[in-house]
């Protein structure tokens, strides 16, 4: 059983994929910890599995939702050591053609929501001297995504969030976090619209969300600002750094 320097956490998106796997470990490790997403019935199960798990069923797309969350996180009497922002979603294709509105709701929880959570934990954990926070982006937000470009535009966002953040809270005792996982088998490929993208993919190049999650939790103990699951994806972002832009979004696109 893995330990962690966490008293509490609160997780977004945890009825499934990366953010259920965070659960189960946190729930594994005896962890007290808020589960937030759409589907209660799926939080219920985590509720049911392990002990101190409380459910709080959200849509964090909509204001209601995320002012639950926002009222969750700033609770004096039960405070949050731990908030993983991972709650969020792609959509595949190409951008003239795709549903406008799903791509405004795809930004307002990506980043919008992201965000807001982000500025009300820092909020306060910041004077507390103590809280980690975060965020899960992806190994896309270090280059162009064609036929994913709202997608991997959110994810460089909350990428370059997340480090700025790492270096405002420096020595305040709170650290921040960007997970930037590759390709992972969840719901996303469903969700995205993405699968005969991915199914292409070797079986080689994939990890699991539980691989991801054990990942991301011990770089965020260890206060790295940049967690990037497994050689391979970490061999792309060096990579993406040294390859001119032209040539990076010409390989993009070719690859999608």
């Amino acid at each position: 059983m893995a330990s962690y320097p966490f008293t509490s956490a609160l997780i977004t998106g945890a009825s499934s994929g990366i953010g259920e796997a965070m659960a189960r470990e946190l729930g594994r490790a005896g962890i007290p910890q808020v589960v937030v997403a759409r589907r209660g019935d799926r939080l219920e199960q985590l509720a049911a599995t392990f002990a101190d798990v409380e459910v709080l069923a959200a849509d964090l797309s909509t204001p209601d939702g995320l002012a639950a969350v926002e009222e969750r996180l700033s609770d004096p009497h039960r405070p949050v050591d731990l908030l993983v922002n991972n709650a969020g979603f792609g959509t595949s294709g190409t951008f003239a053609e795709l549903d406008a509105d799903r791509l405004d709701e795809e930004v307002r929880l990506n980043v919008g929501a992201l965000t807001r959570l982000s500025r009300v934990a820092l909020g306060v954990m910041v004077p507390r001297g103590r809280g980690y926070l975060l965020n899960v982006s992806s190994v896309v937000s270090f280059q162009p995504g064609p036929r994913l470009a709202v997608y991997a535009a959110t994810k460089a966002y909350v990428t370059s969030l997340s480090e700025s953040l790492h270096e405002e809270v420096r020595g305040t005792g709170v650290k921040v976090t960007a997970l930037c996982p590759g390709l992972t088998r969840t719901e996303f490929q469903d969700v995205s619209s993405s699968t005969k993208m991915t199914d292409r993919a070797p079986a080689w190049v994939w990890q699991s969300p539980e691989e991801v999650a054990v990942t991301g939790l011990r770089d965020m103990a260890a206060g790295r600002a940049l967690s990037i699951p497994g050689p391979l994806n970490k061999s792309m972002v060096t990579a993406s750094g040294m390859t001119p832009r032209g040539l990076l979004r010409r390989m993009s696109g070719m690859v999608r």
